[in-house]
This record gives structure tokens, C-alpha cells and sequence, in this order.
């Protein structure tokens, strides 16, 4: 009998935590199919991937969108695109918004506000507080919510509980595994006063290693105490990396590509505030320790942290200058760079953006080339030269840390459940995004 099938991916090399092969995947519906030999198969349209690789969808797990009442400098709907052509499937949001997203009403807002506007799915923090911690068993079981977000260090409005006895409250609420920026308030509290006006390298020394590692510290024996799981985001020190090397029983562990890839004093001599972020952007030493991480399989997921501000606010003298940089676009050329250099391997690449995701989340059905799953594909053109530039960059902020940088690797396509994104640069479908699916929810989403 005929086989036919709404696309076919024909002679691509597929990609997956475990190997590569050059094969075809028969995509129906929403759904993979069919991975084989399809020579002898019809299909709706025929998709050429000869001489590309295809990926398991990218998935970010960390963005700040700024949607709502931030819209002057990024929103659900330009932000969404940017991701799209970066090659990326689906974005988990953060709560750092205005209002801020504590509520299930504003947990709800955000999901109403994305329907119809954002190219790829999503899913949405809940915002723990001193005051709302009654809510989040309510918000983690709702569709669409990705988990709990814990803010340890400053952010902003209530979004912070720098006690020992705040987070643990939390933890002792909640089933789900939560996310955590750790980051010691009460350090950071004591050494702002070491801020000097216009040197953004003072920034490391504000917000210095012990800050992070003194956080991350109490972080894990709370975690054990409870016995909950933790998902501990943006770890920028060789400090931390020992100390969750031996805490995999408790915690998953995030990096981003800037700390991989950005390091001090260079990138603020010439960035200056336009390399400001928290946890901040280190030296050597600790990058090369992330890396060392990263390849020994301590590093759990590779997301983006993706927070735009807009040129004039960056450009303000430090610390006046907000922290955070874009990067949702830039995540999958950058790290196909360091791939084509010989940093990490493809097959870590993909581990990082969806297997791993995809564990630590329990995604019900992304983050896996495997028939059943939903038919996200990043496809990629692993020898492909480009120059990054902000012109390319759709960030609504209208630049990007990473102008002029060369990468060899590029996304040529972005297919989300079965239907393409983006094709050769160009959106081609708009506002299809739909909320992503979580084990732990699908019994209240049925």
C-alpha cells in the first residue's frame, strides 16, 4: 500500500542525542510519522534536506518578552518571531513582568495574550512571592505553565524571596520542579555601594562569585531538606559548577551562551553596558569551567535568558544601565559556531535545547526526533557562513551583543508540529503558537 503523508523531509541527516543518520521523516498532521526509507511514499509536499541537518526543535527555557507593560522594548508577538528565525520551537516565558505574572488571572492574560500572536509555542512561569505562595500549587497544574520561577536576588516589584525560610515555604507548596535565580540578596545588598559610576567592569565585583555560590550553597540544602526538585538557571561560576557536579540528585542545571561565549574584561571594554547581565558575565577561569561542565555532562539545558532593553537604557552609565541582552535569535548560530570550532558536539548541542528540556520539564510531547512526538524540526546548514548583525536581529530592541560575529552554522527552516515557520529566512506563517504540553498537566488539561 502507498504510503502518504502531509510532508516529507527527504535525505536529511538527523540528529539525535544518541547519533546521526541520513534518513527521511514522513511528518502527518502535527505529528512525526513515519523515520525510514520513504522512497516510495507520496506526500503534500516534499521537503530537499539533502546536505542539511535536521535537529530536534530548539527549545528555549528561559525568555523575558516583556509582554505585558514593557512593550516599548520587546513583546510577545515580535520576540516570538525573532525566535522563529533563530530556528527555535518554543519559548519558555519568565514572570519578571508589569503586572507581574503571580496571579493565575495574569498566568491566564499572558496565555490569551499570545494566542493568535506568537509564531512558536510557549509556556509561562508562575511568579513566587512572600504573598501568592497559596496560589502556586493552583498555577504550576495550569495549562500552559512551565513551573515556578524563584528570584533569590533582586528583580522586579515583589518578585523576591531571599530568605531561607521564603524558599523553603515554596518548595514545601509546590510539586513541580522550580527555577531559580541564585543570586544572594543579602550580599548584593551589602556591596552595591562598590558600584563606580560608569565602569560596567564593576560589575563582577558587585555581584561577585561568593554572591552566587553562597545562594546556590543554600539553595541545594533547602532542596534536600524538602526533598524537592530544583532547576537552578544561569550558572556563571567554577564555584557553583562543584557544587551541583555532586547535587544531581536535586538539581538540574542551566548555562547560557553568553557566559560560554562572553567573557571579562574584554567583552566590557568593548560592549560596556551592552554586556550587562545577572548574574554577570565573568573571567576566563569561569568560563573555561562552564565548559569543562558542559562536557562532562553536568549541564542540563542550554537556554538564552533572552531580555532585550532597549540602546538608550544600555547606553546609560553604569549602574544606572539595566542588566540583560537579547540572545533567542542568536542561540543556535552562536552554538553551531562553537560545535564547527570543536567546543562541544552536535549531538551535545541537541541534548542541551531538547532532550534536555524535555527531561527536566517532562514536555509530553516535544524535544525527541521519535514517531508520535510532534513534528518540530530545526533545520540546519551545519558549514553555512554567515555574519550575525543587528539588522538580521528582530529583537524589538533593535541590536544584539553579538553584531559582527561570523558563525559558521546557520537555521535554514523552523517546523513546529508539522508546518513550516520559517523557510530561507523568511516567516512564512504567522501566530500559530500554541501552549506547550507538560506531563504533570495533562490531567488537568483533559
Amino acid at each position: 500500500m502507498l504510503m502518504t503523508y502531509d510532508l516529507i523531509l527527504k535525505g536529511g541527516t538527523v540528529v539525535t542525542p544518541g547519533g546521526t543518520a541520513e534518513t527521511d521523516i514522513g511528518v502527518r498532521g502535527e505529528r512525526i510519522a513515519f523515520i525510514g526509507n520513504l522512497s516510495g511514499a507520496e506526500a503534500a509536499e516534499i521537503y530537499d534536506t539533502t546536505g542539511l541537518h535536521i535537529l530536534p526543535g530548539v527549545i528555549d527555557s528561559q525568555v523575558h518578552f516583556r509582554e505585558p507593560g514593557m512593550e516599548y522594548k520587546a513583546d510577545l508577538e515580535t520576540e516570538a518571531r525573532s525566535a522563529a528565525l533563530g530556528g527555535v520551537v518554543a519559548v519558555f516565558e519568565m514572570p519578571n513582568t508589569n503586572p507581574t505574572t503571580t496571579t493565575p488571572d495574569m498566568l491566564q492574560d499572558k496565555l490569551n495574550r499570545a494566542k493568535g500572536r506568537m509564531d512558536v509555542d510557549h509556556a509561562f512561569y508562575a511568579g513566587a512571592t512572600h504573598e501568592n505562595i497559596h496560589l502556586l500549587p493552583e498555577m504550576e497544574k495550569m495549562l500552559g505553565c512551565c513551573g515556578v520561577k524563584v528570584f533569590m536576588g533582586a528583580s522586579t516589584g515583589d518578585l523576591l524571596i531571599k530568605d531561607d525560610e521564603g524558599v523553603e515555604a515554596v518548595l514545601r507548596a509546590i510539586k513541580r520542579r522550580a527555577a531559580f535565580h541564585s543570586e544572594d540578596e543579602y550580599r548584593l545588598e551589602e556591596r552595591r555601594k562598590l558600584a563606580v559610576t560608569g565602569d560596567w567592569q564593576s560589575h563582577i565585583v558587585v555581584r561577585d562569585v561568593e554572591a552566587a555560590v553562597s545562594s546556590t550553597r543554600r539553595l541545594l540544602r533547602l532542596a534536600r531538606k524538602t526533598g524537592k526538585r530544583i532547576h537552578v538557571l544561569h550558572i556563571s561560576t567554577a564555584e557553583e559548577m562543584e557544587l551541583l557536579r555532586d547535587a544531581k540528585d536535586v538539581a538540574s542545571v542551566e548555562v547560557l551562551p553568553n557566559h560560554l561565549t562572553l567573557a571579562a574584561p574584554d567583552c566590557y571594554e568593548r560592549l560596556k553596558g551592552f554586556a550587562q547581565q545577572n548574574p554577570p558575565v565573568r573571567e576566563q577561569r569561569h568560563q573555561d569551567a562552564l565548559w569543562r561542565a558542559v562536557n562532562a555532562g553536568i549541564v542540563d539545558v542550554l537556554a538564552t535568558d533572552h531580555a532585550p532593553h532597549t540602546r538608550e537604557e544600555k547606553e546609560r552609565p553604569y549602574p544606572a544601565s539595566p542588566s540583560g541582552m537579547p540572545g533567542v535569535q542568536t542561540l543556535v548560530p552562536v552554538m553551531l559556531t562553537h560545535v564547527n570550532n570543536g567546543k562541544l558536539s552536535l549531538q551535545r548541542f541537541v541534548e542541551l535545547t531538547s532532550a534536555g528540556p524535555q527531561r527536566v520539564f517532562g514536555l509530553a510531547d516535544k524535544g525527541r526526533v521519535a514517531e508520535g512526538y510532534h513534528a518540530d524540526f530545526t533545520v540546519v546548514d551545519l558549514k553555512r557562513q554567515e555574519t550575525i548583525t543587528e539588522d538580521w536581529s528582530k529583537s524589538k530592541c533593535g541590536w544584539t551583543q553579538y553584531d559582527g560575529f561570523e558563525a559558521t552554522g546557520w537555521p535554514v527552516a523552523t517546523i513546529i508540529r508539522g508546518g513550516f515557520v520559517m523557510r530561507d529566512g523568511e516567516i512564512v506563517k504567522k501566530g500559530g503558537g500554541q501552549p506547550v504540553r507538560f506531563n504533570e498537566t495533562l490531567e488537568t488539561a483533559e
